[in-house]
């Protein structure tokens, strides 16, 4: 599993280059431009007019609108399909919320960092893990299984597994809370056979999903509800309500126990418990507090996904072209025919055209004469999570603890609610895994408000105005006292070599978010993720603004889910059987 908040179920959610206050980008970290050009020296998103933007012809089978991780899934996916796919990237470096960069020698993650499954195979493997594993690439990773935690009651190192957070739980909590999540995992560990016996990659938008799915996972789903007896069978049914019903319905009451569940559903899908689907916890419980579980960070960082992504793609043919910023999505008696770039240049698609934007920034690109008055409405009504704080530092280590951790999570006030604003506080050292992402005796340091901070405080300012820098001055410092909470005494701002700070405007200025959002605030119960279609034909959607919803596995999904549907019931039969699954 991937949370993307921390950002995979790792959103995934997040961006980068940064204004015009900040360092320039040096070089990129991995990522390539497929025409052979290099990024400009300012991280500059702006296509250069007087060249072909893309390699090769004007035209593919399916045209791929961003190179986030749902639109380089989809993408792979399709050019092992055997159909001729093109990805259009606006920024000068691809994996959209995901990617890295790098500044004097420092490689920073700009978003998801908190992984687990991507060492799994089988039917219950994380669904990027199926994905790389159908385009013949892999991610080395480092395990570890712990991160500190700093709350209320104390700080405290979190280990996952079985049995090691019950003696936490004890000394910060007291008997009763053991004695309720002793109680929690009894209950839902049973579940997750059957949250897991249905693979996403499996999943397609047609009747086509009567083969690929129901019937070919039939028997393991048989297998599932029978060892769990009736009562488990019953508690099954739960699994698309709101995690916060099975919690309810075992009457736990704890405080910590209460606000522990949130931090985790927070964290996996920026929602707390009552808005999270039940499946989605369970799956995570069962990667977390089982037997033999670990977490795991991919080696040379987050890049070294997105890179094999577009390796895979690359490989089976695809083609990826950076700095093509799309401008319109073309459609011809209501069907989408192509894209214009903002060079002016139409990309021709013969089978479809697959945007990997926000529903928001989607609909943005259609002319709206197209679209339905209810489909826009349904758009423009549904909430939104917030946006982000970040800051990336880079130091020298000689003054740090040397057993320090790779994750720490600040909660300042239980509270206040965990999708309070300036009251969580998410950071990553990456360098005590991978010490390649920084000079030697260096650490790199990555620390955000996950989907919190409010869009509205930054709205209509000018990034160059003393009102701005201000602000990012204000809304920074709950970030910097984490930091130094958790780097201790030997951490001094004033002597890091690189300091970075991003906000809501950098969300939607580099990755082209509608008001830097993080993603649909859609609670489990009261409504659902969209599905993959749109009113216009050969229009499809994959990402964060679809089913399965936010998150690195939960995007990954959505982009296979698009996949399959665009080939045959033989073609994707073919695909599970190869991959095992």
């Amino acid at each position: 599993m991937t949370f993307s908040i921390f950002p995979n179920y790792v959103h995934q959610p997040h961006f980068l280059s940064f204004n015009s206050d900040s360092p320039t980008l040096k070089k990129p970290l991995l990522a390539r431009s497929s025409n052979g050009q290099n990024p400009s020296s300012d991280g500059s998103l702006l296509v250069k007019d007087n060249k072909p933007p893309f390699p090769g012809k004007p035209e593919a089978d399916v045209v791929v609108i961003g190179s986030g991780i749902g639109g380089l899934c989809c993408a792979g996916l399709l050019a092992r399909y055997q159909q001729d796919v093109l990805v259009l990237e606006s920024h000068d470096l691809p994996g959209g919320a995901a990617h890295s960069f790098e500044i004097k020698g420092y490689k920073f993650d700009s978003g998801p960092s908190l992984f687990s499954g991507f060492q799994s195979r089988g039917p219950q493997a994380n669904p990027l893990a199926q994905v790389l594993d159908a385009l013949g690439e892999s991610v080395p990773c480092v395990s570890y299984d712990s991160w500190m935690v700093y709350v209320p009651e104390g700080d405290f190192l979190s280990r996952i597994g079985p049995t090691e957070f019950y003696k936490d739980l004890e000394q910060y909590a007291g008997r009763n809370a053991v004695q309720e999540w002793k109680k929690l995992l009894d209950a839902i560990l049973p579940l997750s056979s059957a949250a897991m016996a249905l693979p996403p990659l499996s999943i397609r938008g047609d009747f086509g999903v009567l083969s690929t799915a129901a019937a070919r996972y039939a028997p393991s789903l048989l297998k599932s509800f029978a060892q769990m007896g009736p009562k488990g069978a019953l508690g099954a049914t739960k699994l698309l309500r709101p995690f916060s019903e099975i919690v309810d319905s075992l009457e736990l009451k704890d405080p910590f126990i209460r606000n522990w569940v949130d931090l985790l559903a927070f964290l996996l899908a920026g929602v707390k418990s009552n808005g999270i689907l039940s499946a989605e916890m369970i799956y995570m419980f069962a990667e977390w507090y089982k037997p033999g579980c670990s977490l795991e960070y991919p080696l040379h960082g987050t890049g070294a996904i997105v890179d094999a992504l577009v390796r895979g793609l690359e490989k089976c043919g695809g083609r990826l072209s950076l700095r093509s910023h799309v401008e319109e999505i073309v459609v011809e008696n209501n069907r989408a025919t192509g894209v214009k770039l903002r060079s002016g240049q139409f990309i021709r698609a013969k089978k479809a055209v697959i945007s990997n934007a926000s529903m928001w920034d989607t609909s943005n690109l259609l002319p709206k004469e197209v679209l339905p008055k209810s489909y826009l409405d349904t758009i423009n009504t549904t909430p939104q999570c917030e946006s982000f704080m970040h800051l990336h530092l880079g130091f020298d280590a000689e003054c740090i603890q040397e057993d320090l951790g790779i994750h720490h999570i600040v909660v300042n006030d239980w509270g206040r609610g965990v999708d309070a604003d300036q009251n969580v506080v998410l950071i990553s050292v990456p360098s005590v895994l991978s010490p390649d992402l920084a000079p030697p005796g260096k650490h790199v340091l990555h620390a955000y408000t996950p989907g919190t901070e409010p869009f509205a405080l930054w709205e209509g300012l000018d990034r160059r105005s003393a009102e701005y820098k201000q602000l990012k001055v204000e809304r920074s410092e709950v970030m910097w006292k984490a930091v130094e909470r958790a780097l201790g005494p030997g951490f001094s701002r004033e002597k890091c070599e690189v300091k970075l700070v991003g906000t809501p405007l950098t969300h939607q200025r580099f990755l082209r978010r509608n008001r830097g959002t993080y993603g649909p605030a859609i609670e489990a119960g009261k409504n659902s993720f969209p599905g993959h279609s749109s009113p216009i034909s050969q229009l499809y959607c994959c990402g964060d603004s679809t089913f399965p919803g936010i998150g690195v596995p939960a995007v990954a999904a959505s982009g296979a889910i698009v996949a399959n549907s665009l080939v045959s019931v033989s073609q994707h039969s073919q695909l599970l059987d190869a991959i095992g699954i």
